[in-house]
């Protein structure tokens, strides 16, 4: 891994790729970071309609053509885990799981995770039939009856999609009404076998010991179900630089609309940072503005 770069873009998910993509471009050494294939939480998308010049396009051939872009303008992609930065004088260091780099201004774009029930039996049945995404684990419900939990866009694109392989689909959510965009709304109502169950919450998931078997209500109520799939939003993945700069109250990193944290010379974009429409298409332009602003601040 090199030692040194001009931008430092840290997470390669829609932001990050198009960060280091017009940086590169713009003549700058680019080196983006990522602890995982490059892609971030498109990676979990089966298919995105509403992505401008695609009429319908899978989660990781848009990943796989963002990385290949951003790698034709010269930008090096790296897989490791960065565990902290710091600043000495002009120069932003970077402590990797593979060494340290130093950078001249820093792009941060480490999108952001599932959040979890924290109900009883999430962690003892993870991957034994609790999930956090349907494209990864859907082929496996195939003909079973499945819980989705959740109110928003991820929930109700994704209940649509197990639709189409489980026998069942039962979608729990807190409030009667959805969060979704209505073309949403209205896409899971037309479904036969997708039963709404409003305003609920699951306060439990029980299982035989190896399988999920049913979920417990708020209600005392309980749905038979072999699988589970939350989504019920997203916590940024700031820990290793929510010390270094300033973050709201949960976590998302604090800019302007030019991408600027409070930190000269270190900018954020996509899902991690404080912004009222988490999409592909804005994530992207947060890419391209943070990156526009480095080249700024740099060139100044």
């Amino acid at each position: 891994m090199k030692e040194s770069c001009d931008i430092l873009v840290i997470g390669c998910g829609p932001a990050g790729l198009s960060a280091a993509g017009y940086a590169s471009r713009a003549g700058y050494d680019t080196l983006a970071l990522d602890a995982a294939a490059p892609g971030g939480q498109l990676m979990f998308i089966d298919q995105i309609e509403n992505y401008p010049g695609s009429e319908s396009v899978s989660g990781a051939e848009l990943a796989q053509k963002m990385e290949e872009q951003a790698s034709g303008f010269n930008a090096q992609i790296e897989y490791s885990e960065v565990h902290e930065i710091k600043k000495e004088g002009d120069t932003f260091i970077a402590i990797t799981s593979d060494g340290e780099i130093k950078a001249r201004a820093v792009i941060l774009a480490m999108g952001a995770r599932h959040r979890k029930l924290e109900v009883e039996g999430e962690d003892t049945y993870e991957g034994r039939g609790v999930s956090y995404c349907a494209t990864c684990d859907g082929p496996f419900f195939r003909g079973k009856d499945v819980v989705v939990v959740g109110g928003g866009d991820t929930a109700l694109t994704d209940a649509y999609y197990l639709s189409r392989l489980c026998s069942k689909v039962y979608l729990v959510h807190r409030r009667t009404q959805f969060r979704a965009q209505k073309a949403l709304q209205d896409r899971v109502l037309e479904k036969d076998n997708i039963e709404i169950v409003t305003p609920h919450t699951v306060t439990r998931i029980n299982g035989d010991g190896n399988a999920v078997t049913s979920v417990t209500l708020d209600d005392g109520s309980q749905i038979p179900c072999q699988g589970v799939f939350i989504f019920t939003g997203i916590v940024p993945n700031s820990d290793s630089v929510r010390s270094f700069v300033a973050c709201d109250p949960n976590g998302f990193i604090i800019t302007d609309d030019r991408m600027r944290t409070n930190l000269s010379g270190v900018f954020a974009a996509g899902d991690v940072r404080t912004t009222a429409f988490r999409q592909v298409v804005t994530a992207c332009s947060d890419g391209a503005v943070a990156a526009h602003m480095a080249d700024e601040y740099l060139s100044q």
